[in-house]
């Protein structure tokens, strides 16, 4: 790497790459893992429209060679060790071995596809993929409002859709999709989440009546300790927390826009350790 290097900072074996796939921007950053900070810029690209994964790959190996070659100087970083940097993507969908099964403000070619693999192949390093708001929910509990925070807690990403993320003891229950529930007769989401505030022309008091019905099904269902509240609608939560009774504690998520990127580095620093600890434990031929 150019430049002089850094005398402290992150160890370069502390850090992995987090992106965000949103519907409408792709957004990335290298991630210190143990501090949760970014190191460098925070890159984001219009999403493909259509997104067709074949687009969306080639998209995604393009940002990552734009935040290697932003990286900064990183005290004893070589080129092996750029090349081992794993990336970790948080995809709007349900995903079971790193297949993405549901498609979620996404093109519907995604169902079924392959991602992890595909993505592996197009970058040459370790790839993790998950559901967006289960890696944001992650990265709100390692560093966020949910930090040694025990018992039951509930993310929700309040946005264009509503997600979800359940964590007990800080174990987390993947895909939980708990945004569509049923609500008053149709799909949670469609009702509640802040894409209906313009949808429905509601004002912040009349929003907030539906979506602390919402969270009142949420508590009936699941008795959490905890609600965690991110997304959009989480910069504007003055708007509207003074309207919700649920009894369980609200709090905003303080990860913000960033925890979908720290979310994904967390994921793809995990899969790195557990592909690092089962090539260690292969009897050598």
């Amino acid at each position: 790497m150019a430049g002089e290097l850094m005398a402290e900072g992150p160890r370069p074996a502390d850090l992995a790459i987090g992106i965000d796939f949103g519907g409408s921007g792709i957004k990335g950053a290298v991630v210190d893992i143990k501090t949760g900070k970014f190191v460098g810029d925070r890159i984001r690209i219009p999403t493909p429209q259509p997104s067709v994964p074949r687009d969306v790959v080639a998209l995604m190996d393009r940002l990552v060679h734009m935040l290697i070659e932003a990286l900064p100087p990183v005290g004893g970083l070589t080129p092996a060790d750029v090349a081992a940097v794993p990336v970790g993507v948080g995809v709007p969908a349900a995903t079971r071995g790193g297949v993405v099964l549901t498609a979620a403000n996404i093109d519907r070619a995604w169902i079924g596809y392959p991602a992890e693999r595909e993505l592996a192949l197009a970058m040459g390093r370790i790839v993790a993929v998950g559901n967006d708001a289960d890696v944001a929910g992650m990265a709100e509990l390692r560093f966020g409002a949910g930090r040694r925070q025990r018992g039951t807690i509930i993310v929700l990403t309040i946005g264009t859709g509503l997600g979800t993320a359940l964590f007990a003891d800080g174990k987390l229950l993947p895909n939980t999709e708990l945004g569509h529930i049923e609500l008053n007769g149709g799909d949670a989401e469609l009702r509640v989440a802040e894409s209906a505030r313009d949808r429905f022309n509601l004002g912040w008091k009349e929003w907030a009546s539906g979506f602390d019905a919402y969270l009142h099904a949420l508590e009936r269902l699941f008795w959490p300790d905890l609600f965690i509240l991110g997304g959009g609608a989480s910069k504007r939560a003055d708007n509207y927390l003074q309207y919700l009774t649920v009894t369980t504690p609200v709090v905003v998520a303080t990860m913000k826009n960033n925890a979908g990127i720290v979310g994904g580095a967390l994921l793809a620093y995990d899969r790195r350790l557990r592909e690092t600890a089962r090539a260690a434990a292969e009897p050598i031929a």
